[in-house]
C-alpha cells in the first residue's frame, strides 16, 4: 500500500471531537493488532479536527457499545495538528468535513496520499462515510462500532503485506 522504512507502522484515525469514532477505530485497530500478534509493527493514535473535547475521555455510550465487542476505548482527546502529516503514515478520516479539514491544514499538498476515507477500506458495509452517532440514541454507537470493525479489518489486511516484510 504505501512504502514503508521504519520499525511501526503509524496510524491516526480523526473525527470531529475525538470521542466517539476516531478513539473507537484506535480501540478497535489496537484489538485486532494484538489478535493478529502485531503490536510491535503497527502503532494507533486518534484525533479531532475541533478543540471542543481536549482532554476529554471517550464518550461513555461509545465506550458501552465498544465493550459489548470486548473492546476498550482509552485515551484522552486532543487536537489534529500539522506535526501529524509528519509523524503518521496513514491518516484515517471518519467523514469528508473531517478529511478536507484534515487536508485545508497541508496547504502544499504534500501529504494528500497520506489521507484516506475510513470507509473506503469497508469491505461488507457500503457507507462512504462513518456517521457521527453523537446526537443518536444507542443503536446509532453500536452501528459505529459495527463499521469500524469492518473498516479496521479492511484496513489491518491491507497494510499486513506490507508491514510483515520489514
Amino acid at each position: 500500500m504505501i512504502g514503508h522504512d521504519f520499525m511501526a507502522y503509524q496510524l491516526l484515525f480523526v473525527c470531529l471531537g475525538n470521542i466517539c469514532r476516531s478513539p473507537s477505530a484506535e480501540g478497535i485497530m489496537n484489538h485486532l493488532i494484538q489478535e493478529k500478534e502485531l503490536g510491535d509493527r503497527i502503532m494507533c493514535d486518534s484525533a479531532g479536527t475541533s478543540s471542543y473535547h481536549i482532554g476529554s475521555s471517550p464518550d461513555r455510550r461509545m465506550t458501552a457499545a465498544a465493550k459489548l465487542r470486548d473492546i476498550a476505548l482509552e485515551g484522552q482527546a486532543r487536537q489534529f495538528t500539522v506535526a501529524d502529516f509528519e509523524e503518521f503514515d496513514l491518516i484515517l478520516a471518519m467523514d469528508k468535513d473531517n478529511y478536507q479539514d484534515i487536508l485545508r491544514l497541508d496547504s502544499t499538498g504534500r501529504y494528500k496520499d497520506k489521507v484516506r476515507l475510513m470507509c473506503s477500506f469497508c469491505t461488507q458495509h457500503d457507507d462512504e462515510e462513518v456517521p457521527d452517532p453523537y446526537y443518536g440514541g444507542t443503536e446509532g454507537f453500536k452501528y459505529v462500532i459495527d463499521l469500524l470493525l469492518d473498516a479496521c479489518e479492511g484496513l489491518l489486511d491491507s497494510i499486513r503485506a506490507d508491514v510483515s516484510e520489514h
